[in-house]
């Protein structure tokens, strides 16, 4: 069966275009042709003037909804994944918070049993963020689970799951070189994370197999003093290196709009990604507190202004981001053009952990859909080229 959908504005990498009809068969696109081409008495979609994305792509994220990944249930994912589909992310990966490793093993076969459940969002792997951070920039993962990478112990993990997709990592720690060519050699994304590292050590990281930075600014070192001397850290490392690509949670409260555009202007659309690493209250009201780390742990926190806080509001304690939050503050408060604020949130995800039948409208790609308006408030999602109930 065919599912046409015509007058939207389309978003592609690069441009929008109105004028277009895509064409959806047996879930993947089919055909993008000229609305006069389609002819007379053929049925379609009428998006009345709706923008048409890509299905978002979230490769952070730890919950949602008030269900977190961590959680450890079959219901908790999908109940947090379908909170995000809601808002636009048809495809997720989710990420977990250090914990002891039985946790993280019941997490990891709740995903196996909703995975094959067929759900209507894209379930594309996990990450791993944790245990091996560098406690000085543990933020908000508990630092009583934090280690230096131990690649027996990686592999035992490694053991318990064939959906592990990234790993983020703490460059500097003794170890972590080792990892990352091990991980880069199975297919699987070492990400640069909560680090002290300097310039040198991410570099080094780059060559060992590391390709992404998690949350970029966000518990990352920058440039500092060596004696009376200036050195660039992981931060600088980041817009230097070419092979490096980065995610940073646009919310407008990890990062100020002049970061955001900067990010963008000097990075590029094709290699930053938009995440939301939101925790699961995400969506919840005002005031509502909650413990920022892996239940029971981490600090007692509370959501204000749109964000996750200390009680006493001395920092932030975790994002209360969806995806379509983030492409409008890129968008309205940043001032990035729209299709690149788009792209950081499909195309660029997508590429960067390689699930290559997303993130573009582009024949022979999956049919996953996004309709909003100028306000990025969703109107309609479609996954495989299927009305989803929102």
């Amino acid at each position: 069966m065919r599912t046409i959908f015509t007058g939207a504005k389309v978003i592609f990498p690069g441009e929008i275009r109105g004028g277009l009809a895509v064409v959806c068969q047996d879930g993947k696109i089919s055909d993008i042709l000229q609305e006069q081409e389609l002819g007379e008495n053929v049925e379609t979609i009428d998006c009345q003037g709706l923008y048409l994305s890509p299905g978002f792509v979230d490769i952070h994220v730890h919950g949602g909804g008030g269900f977190g990944f961590m959680d450890g249930t079959a219901k908790a994912i999908d109940g947090a994944a379908k909170f995000h589909l809601a808002h636009g992310t048809t495809a997720i990966v989710p990420t977990t918070l250090t914990s002891p490793d039985e946790e993280l093993y019941q997490v990891f076969d709740a995903y196996r049993q909703v995975k094959a459940s067929n759900p209507a969002y894209t379930l594309l792997g996990i990450h791993l963020e944790g245990p091996f951070l560098n406690p000085a920039k543990c933020g908000g993962q508990d630092p009583a689970f934090l280690s230096n990478p131990d690649l027996k112990r990686a592999k035992e993990i490694l053991s318990h799951s064939d959906d592990i997709l990234r790993w983020s990592i703490a460059p500097e720690l003794p170890g972590a070189l080792e990892l990352g060519t091990m991980l880069s050699r199975m297919g699987i994304v070492s990400s640069v994370a909560h680090t002290n590292a300097s310039y040198h050590q991410v570099e080094a990281a780059m060559f060992a197999g590391f390709s992404l930075m998690t949350h970029f600014y966000s518990a990352m070192s920058a440039c500092y003093k060596v004696g009376c001397y200036r050195v660039p850290g992981a931060v600088e490392a980041g817009y230097l290196l070419d092979g490096l690509s980065v995610e940073m949670i646009a919310d407008g409260k990890h990062l100020p709009k002049e970061i955001l555009r900067m990010v963008w202007k000097f990075k590029g659309a094709d290699r930053t990604a938009l995440c939301t690493d939101a925790l699961a209250p995400a969506g919840l009201p005002e005031g509502t507190e909650f413990y920022n780390g892996c239940p029971p742990h981490g600090a007692k926190s509370v959501i204000h202004d749109g964000v996750g806080k200390l009680l006493d509001h001395s920092a932030l304690a975790g994002s209360m981001a969806t995806a379509n939050r983030l492409v409008r503050v890129m968008y309205k408060d940043a001032l990035v053009p729209l299709h690149d604020a788009v792209e950081m949130m499909t195309l660029s995800p997508a590429k960067m952990v390689r699930a290559h039948s997303k993130g573009s409208v582009r024949i022979g790609k999956d049919a996953d859909f996004v309709l909003f308006d100028d306000d990025i408030d969703v109107k309609a999602v479609y996954t495989a080229g299927k009305k989803v109930e929102l």
